[in-house]
């Protein structure tokens, strides 16, 4: 580990799936950071290409809500088919061919090349389905359990950009669906990454979903269990995501918009919300205590 903390910073990039995000944005800010000297890996989802081929091919889509807010995609034997075709067969290509052109060397992988990703299927899932809880066991869908460091490790030394995306693959051979937020952070927490980025269709993290004046400059998470209670939707499992990564060794983790030019220097430079773990509250014998979010750093 000492031999990788006397070579250049890691971030860990990952590019929102969100129609509106700037791929091309996006790859020219990785482009510069990697001429700067930056060691850089991209992670990317790509909701919006799922949602369109599905709609191409007649595999219905729909979301699976947890009782503590955090939605994700429910993922069936076309839908994984779906996930699989957009991502490795389109979007990756797309990205890889946008940083080729600017002079990176750039790696696509999933998690199944050289098992880059391990992961734990979700046997069984608790979902909110009119209003009662209910289990869902058709579900293909994974957690990382294990990231291919030394493979990661031995393609940034070598000057190369690895471009990652779902899905993973589990010990027992099995193809999963996994969330490509929590990817990143399982990779940026393997890599003791310097910085982990979240760029999305927002302006970062906002007090209030419907105003994008309320964004905060803090965030704070519990350092275990759910979200804040405010947090829903995708940004509820980007705030998971960010809990992950800093437990797991991450030294910095943003969220920042997606949609705007040089979103990747703009947020380093301090346009983000940076993500930070609650501190333990003494009143309360060392546990954290979550806050609401009129108890954060005031919106910029």
């Amino acid at each position: 580990m000492s031999e990788q903390r006397d070579k250049p910073p890691i971030t860990v990039v990952k590019c929102g799936g969100n129609g509106d995000v700037d791929p091309e944005a996006v790859c020219a800010d990785v482009a510069a950071l990697v001429a700067e000297g930056r060691r850089v890996v991209l992670v990317h989802g790509g909701s919006a290409e799922i949602e369109r081929l599905a709609d191409r091919l007649g595999v219905p889509q729909r979301k699976q809500t947890a009782p503590d807010g955090v939605s994700a995609r429910h993922t069936d034997e076309r839908t994984l088919e779906v996930v699989t075709l957009a991502l490795a067969g389109s979007v990756k290509p797309k990205l890889v061919r946008s940083l080729v052109d600017r002079g990176v060397r750039a790696m696509g992988m999933t998690g199944l090349d050289g098992r880059l990703l391990l992961a734990r299927r979700k046997k069984a899932q608790r979902a909110v389905v009119d209003g009662r809880t209910v289990m869902v066991h058709d579900n293909l869908s994974g957690v990382v359990t294990s990231v291919n460091g030394p493979l990661l490790h031995s393609l940034l030394d070598a000057g190369m950009v690895p471009v990652i995306s779902p899905p993973a693959i589990t010990p027992d051979g099995e193809v999963v669906n996994i969330d490509a937020d929590r990817t990143a952070a399982a990779a940026a927490a393997e890599l003791d990454a310097d910085t982990l980025m979240l760029l999305t269709g927002a302006p970062g993290v906002q007090s209030d979903p419907a105003d994008e004046s309320s964004v905060m400059e803090t965030c704070t998470v519990p350092r275990s269990g759910r979200p804040p209670r405010w947090a829903r939707g995708g940004m509820a499992l980007k705030l998971v995501a960010a809990q992950e990564a800093l437990r797991g060794g991450a030294r910095r983790v943003l969220v920042a918009d997606g949609r705007r030019r040089d979103p990747v220097r703009r947020a380093l430079a301090g346009d983000a919300t940076r993500i930070v773990l609650e501190a333990p509250d003494p009143a309360a014998g060392g546990e954290p205590r979550a806050r609401r979010p009129e108890e954060e750093a005031a919106p910029r």
